[in-house]
């Protein structure tokens, strides 16, 4: 130990005596605080070697820097570092001069000092200085100025601060300290609040703060809102030519608003004859020069912020210009002996006052003329048309407005019209597969064309029909041969018009037409009008399914009562878009479908809206197709009861009753299994479940329905049922307990006998001894005999108290054996 200690002076002697030889000085580093933007003096503590002053060169290093940030030989120009250029100097022997101090500039800083007249391996002199830079806060992140929310959301405050010290964040709403809770979560560069409430709406400060100051940053977070419009566009008219404004201010948070304006419908930058003479400014004002007739129409005003759905509002314009003749047509036929017109096509805004006519360039004036009536349209009705009516004609329309100028002339020119000769027959009945044959022929000058033509606008069948010298034959005929026909007799002069219906016999029906459809929440009430039957009696059957939603199934009803054109449909889901279609159908098959129908189903109101009901005015739980609309509270408080019929299943209603229940739906499953599902229940709050397999562990929940939707299910709740082992054993164990029980009954009565026993003959014994004793033998002192078999008289029954004599005397006598 002595040597050890002995070993480790010598050392320090040493180390000590070369540090002096080197002329090294150690010291302990320095600190040295400086403001952000002030000057400051790093000091470097050396000493020459030897206490000579020599020349040396001074370097200073600043940590995690590669390159030396400051250099200085005397006789040469120093050498600054990147950032540092016109900010370093040297001070005194080897101390730094810092200017300007930036944040950047806090560190350790090392100062060097190398002797050049020494070996290059001498000890350098220097010191380490480290340099705090004391900086007020400012932001290096901050929040928005306005944060837009929607309720239930989540929202992200990002604030983050630098300075020296370090400064600290904390948070204010609406001028109150904000702390953590469920619903926020304050780290050091953000605050979160998640599920957003109206109370959450308001102003948040964010605050950075060390001893050198601090900064805050005010963030207002709002409820968003769609655009709506508060200057809604109006109505308006306006002279062709002129130029109009169509106003539609709207307000939105947040206010990027976009404006889009619509033409009867149709985009106006889709319109090319209207986008060039339109122009839509950033505030929503649509600016349309110069004016046409054909701009006349609906406007409507579009915004949307991108929340929620875009707000409109429309605006009629009506371009006003003087009454004009559209067509002037050269040549004008009437019929003469019949009633004929004379149009004079105008077009006026606002519409025409009265149209002054000329015959032959003089004023003709219908009023003064009879027979001619001037028509609303402002054409000329010749009740009789005779040839003092021919002429040359020309009108001219006014309004308000005046005149834009007159038609050109119109000659008119009085010839015979078409007649029919031969007519077709007002109806024709004739089996299928048969021909019928329908004729008509005309007359006039010129001579008139015959057509024949379907009423519907179906085409004649190509193959089937002929016409020949105005009379049409149709062979084969089929059902869809059936319908109303027409022969058009047409000339210049005029165009005149029969028909005639053709039934075909022997066919399946004809499909309903004109099918409406009314609709409530959940039916649908049908109506239509039969078509032709084929000569039989028709029923109807109602194919329908949900629409738009690609090939989906068709259901169908058949229409009860037979014959009946109405039926309501049952069952079906509110707010949803069906297709309707009625099929008709006689003895021969089925007959041609009617075209489909398109209804909605109206809305259910689930908080004052009363249940369905069918036909019978019997209210029905509705199936859920496409669960929508708020769902219903889970159950509470299940609970699972043995009975004896089986197991009972009970549970309590909603705690929030807002959402009305409908029914409950019970689910069970084994450990391993799949749910199985139990109900509708409706008006209850329970469920026996009698068919449990015996051994199982089960899972039991409860879901809640309303009329269009599920809601969440109840806590699962565990139940064993016992098997069939378990209730052998217990009814052994009962028997058991019966069967033993009786043994120790048994036992018990064996062993009362048997102690009742024992003790009557302990008494018995007793009895008999006492007895000895009363009747032992006695010896008699006349005769001189001693006897020790007893006395040889018997002895008589005493009375009661004599055995005390005896006993008295066999003691007085000594006798032995009593």
């Amino acid at each position: 130990m002595v040597m050890k200690k002995t070993c480790h002076f010598i050392v320090f002697i040493s180390v000590c005596s070369f540090a002096v030889y080197s002329g090294i000085t150690q010291s302990e580093p320095e600190y040295t605080t400086a403001l952000l933007g002030e000057d400051v003096i790093l000091p470097c503590t050396f000493s020459f070697p030897e206490g000579t002053p020599v020349p040396y060169v001074v370097q200073w290093q600043k940590q995690d820097v590669k390159i030396p940030i400051y250099i200085w030989y005397d006789g040469y120009p120093p050498h600054a570092g990147e950032g540092y250029e016109g900010r370093a100097s040297l001070a005194g022997l080897a101390a730094l001069n810092l200017t300007s101090v930036r944040e950047a500039d806090q560190g350790w800083y090392e100062c060097k000092v190398y002797f050049l007249n020494r070996p290059p391996d001498s000890p350098k002199n220097g010191s380490w200085v480290h340099l705090d830079v004391l900086a007020p806060p400012h932001f290096k992140l901050k929040p928005p100025d306005t944060v837009y929310v929607k309720v239930g959301e989540s929202v992200t405050l990002n604030c983050e601060a630098i300075g020296t010290p370090l400064p600290v964040i904390s948070w204010t709403k609406d001028n109150l300290p904000l702390q953590p809770s469920p619903s926020i979560q304050i780290t050091a560069s953000e605050l979160r609040i998640n599920n957003i409430q109206q109370s959450d709406i308001g102003d948040y400060l964010c605050v950075a703060s060390n001893k050198e100051g601090k900064v805050s940053a005010l963030t207002k977070v709002i409820v968003a809102g769609p655009a709506v419009i508060t200057v809604p566009p109006r109505n308006t008219s306006k002279l062709e030519g002129g130029k109009v404004e169509f106003i539609c201010e709207a307000k939105a948070l947040p206010a990027n608003i976009t404006h889009r304006w619509y033409h009867n419908g149709v985009d106006i930058t889709q319109l090319s004859w209207l986008e060039s003479r339109s122009l839509i400014r950033k505030d929503g004002l649509l600016f349309i020069n110069p004016l046409t007739a054909e701009d006349s129409g609906l406007y409507t005003c579009e915004v949307s912020n991108g929340i929620g759905n875009p707000d409109s509002a429309s605006a009629y314009l009506s371009v006003e210009y003087p009454a004009r003749v559209t067509y002037s047509p050269t040549i004008q036929y009437l019929p003469a002996g019949l009633s004929g017109i004379l149009r004079c096509y105008v077009q006026a805004n606002p519409p025409f006052q009265f149209i002054n006519w000329t015959k032959d360039r003089r004023p003709f004036d219908p009023n003064a003329n009879p027979g001619v009536i001037t028509l609303n349209n402002g054409s000329l009705l010749f009740q009789r048309v005779s040839h003092e009516h021919q002429g040359r004609y020309r009108c001219t329309p006014y309004n308000v407005h005046g005149t834009a100028g007159t038609s050109n002339i119109m000659e008119v020119l009085v010839r015979d019209p078409p007649m029919f000769i031969v007519k077709p027959h007002d109806t024709y009945q004739k089996p299928v597969n048969s021909e019928v044959k329908m004729p008509c022929v005309g007359s006039g000058q010129p001579k008139p064309t015959v057509v024949w033509r379907r009423a519907d606008g179906e085409k004649l069948p190509r193959e089937r029909a002929i016409i020949r010298g105005g009379n049409l034959t149709i062979k084969g005929l089929r059902k869809e041969d059936h319908g109303r026909y027409e022969c058009v007799l047409e000339n210049e002069i005029a165009t005149l018009v029969t028909s005639t219906l053709l039934l075909v016999e022997g066919t399946t029906p004809h499909a309903p037409t004109n099918v409406t459809v009314n609709t409530s929440s959940f039916d649908a009430t049908l109506t239509w009008l039969p078509a032709y039957d084929g000569n039989y009696e028709q029923t109807y059957v109602i194919w329908y399914r949900l629409a738009d939603q690609g090939i989906s199934e068709w259901r169908t009803v058949r229409v009860v009562p037979e014959g009946s054109t109405t039926v309501t449909l049952y069952n079906l889901q509110p707010d949803t878009e069906y297709e309707f279609q009625v099929l008709s159908r006689n003895i021969l098959g089925d007959g041609l479908f009617s075209p489909i129908v398109k209804a909605r189903t109206k809305t259910w109101d689930y908080l004052g809206g009363v249940y369905p009901t069918d036909a019978y005015g019997a209210t029905y739980i509705p199936t859920v197709q496409k669960p929508s609309g708020p769902k219903p509270w889970p159950p509470r408080n299940v609970t699972v009861i043995k009975g004896n019929l089986g197991v009972v299943i009970s549970w309590q209603a909603p705690k929030n009753q807002t959402v009305p229940v409908a029914f409950y739906f019970v689910e069970s499953r084994t450990d391993d299994g799949q749910w199985q599902r139990w109900g509708p229940i409706r008006d209850e709050t329970s469920y026996l479940m009698s068919s449990l397999t015996g051994g199982q562990t089960y899972h039991f929940r409860v879901y809640a329905y309303s009329i269009m939707s599920v809601g969440s299910a109840s806590p699962e709740v565990i139940y064993h049922a016992a098997g069939d082992d378990e209730s052998h054993g217990r009814n052994k164990a009962i028997t058991a307990g019966v069967v033993g029980g009786v043994l120790f009954f048994i036992v018990a009565i064996i062993l009362s006998i048997c102690a009742v026993k024992i003790c009557n003959k302990r008494k018995r014994r007793k009895a008999e001894k006492a007895y000895k004793m009363v009747t032992c033998s006695v010896t008699d002192q006349r005769n001189g005999g001693h006897s020790h078999t007893g006395s040889p008289l018997p002895i008589k029954k005493r009375k009661k108290g004599t055995a005390s004599v005896f006993t008295l005397v066999c003691a007085n006598e000594n006798i032995s054996e009593c």
